[in-house]
């Protein structure tokens, strides 16, 4: 029977680039800028990783394998695998390294992602058609129209005023941009006032410019092992994966009509079984910080609830009170998030984690969290009503 994968695989060593517009180089000087950390801060040498996971979404240059990443890397006649799924690519390239470990197959992987957003000429998630360096495609046409769609619904089903939600949404990228401005490696790094964000132009009805993420190139990876031999590596205090999940869309909420529009499916089966996996009972309580999907503000509020970290209806009441704040009761992108670093897509689930990473072993610098034990990454590939979800848990060993 199978009993899951908590603490069965370790983090050896991570890495993250600098996101931003890195229009001086190509995708390998990504790769080998996240990687050169990682395997740094894991203490190895190249020729001990025997497997490789590589998310990339729209990376064309990269063409149809990833033989190129293989190249860029010099990692010489080991498998490596590339992967692609929406917008949780990342985490889907971490799932296939951590699995690996986990069943033996291997003792040490790597999981890394990158992309080079900037380079297809597009102002957001882009669609099917000829980009500046290069071609470009996605399966739908306007990714903010989309989510403005969930923000109809959620605010139709539990009564909240146009202006609260406003507010509230707002509060949200106040927020992120307040955390950003202390990252180093974030794309934007610049505090933003509340009046500024509410009186943002306007995207997508409530979504207003600070409230959807930007387009940004970046890199990041993870080394993984068994926890018995991160120790024979010398290495303490070990950070370990709690639990691994990903839910798929079949189709039921634009299929029929049971889906209200007001919350996401997916991130509801996928947090049920993450929790499950890392025996987590009472979230809220028991994690100490949350990286979430949020490529519009609306989105992270919505994830609140269907992270079950806030009750349905009241996810807006507790951003306005600061809960999710760097000071509150459970802090949600205390890097900034997807808001200040952008999404390149292959990479953004791996930087969340590197994230949680920095926090459990006390590297965060002027973002430091007190004391934190256990660390969720959620992200949400397409749209509300068709998708996938993805969620890792990380954290100390033994917790």
């Amino acid at each position: 029977m199978a009993t899951g994968i908590k603490d069965k695989v370790a983090i050896l060593g991570m890495g993250c680039s600098n996101f931003g517009e890195r229009w001086d180089v190509g995708y390998e000087h990504l790769l080998n800028e996240s990687f050169s950390e990682a395997l740094s801060d894991a203490g190895i040498e190249r020729k001990q990783i025997e497997a490789v996971w590589l998310g990339s979404a729209l990376e064309r240059s990269l063409g149809n394998s990833a033989i190129p990443a293989a190249t860029a890397l010099r990692l010489e006649g080991i498998p490596v695998t590339r992967v692609e799924n929406m917008c949780a690519t990342g985490t889907e390239a971490l799932r296939g390294a951590v699995y690996a470990v986990a069943s033996g197959a291997v003792d040490i992987a790597l999981a890394i992602g990158v992309e080079k957003l900037k380079d297809t000429g597009y102002g957001g998630l882009p669609t099917l058609g000829k980009g500046t360096l290069n071609d470009i495609w996605m399966p739908y046409s306007s990714a903010p129209a989309g989510f403005a769609q969930l923000a109809a619904g959620y605010r139709a089903k539990h009564g909240i005023s146009k202006e609260d939600l406003k507010k509230a949404i707002g509060r949200v990228s106040w927020k992120s941009h307040q955390n950003g401005a202390k990252n180093p490696k974030a794309h934007l790094r610049k505090a933003v006032e509340m009046d500024t964000i509410l009186k943002a132009p306007i995207i997508a009805e409530p979504l207003g410019v600070f409230d959807c993420c930007g387009v940004s190139d970046g890199s990041a990876c993870a080394i993984v092992t068994t926890p018995a031999i991160a120790r024979a590596l010398g290495k303490r205090d070990l950070i370990t994966i709690k639990a691994l999940q990903l839910s798929a869309s079949a189709g039921r909420e634009w299929g029929t009509s049971s889906w209200d529009g007001s919350y996401v499916q997916n991130t509801r089966n996928a947090a049920k079984a993450a929790y499950k996996e890392a025996g987590i009972s009472n979230p809220r309580k028991e994690l100490s910080a949350m990286e979430v999907h949020d490529c519009f503000s609306i989105t992270e509020l919505v994830t609140m609830e269907d992270l079950g970290v806030s009750e349905d209806g009241h996810a807006w009441r507790d951003v306005l009170d600061g809960v999710f704040d760097a000071d509150g009761e459970i802090p949600c992108q205390i890097d900034g998030g997807l808001k200040c670093f952008g999404h390149p897509i292959g990479a953004s689930g791996l930087r969340m984690v590197y994230e949680h990473y920095l926090q459990l072993q006390g590297r965060a610098g002027a973002r430091q969290l007190k004391n934190p034990q256990l660390g969720l990454s959620h992200n949400l590939g397409g749209v509300p009503y068709n998708g996938v979800c993805a969620i890792s848990i990380v954290g100390l060993e033994g917790r």
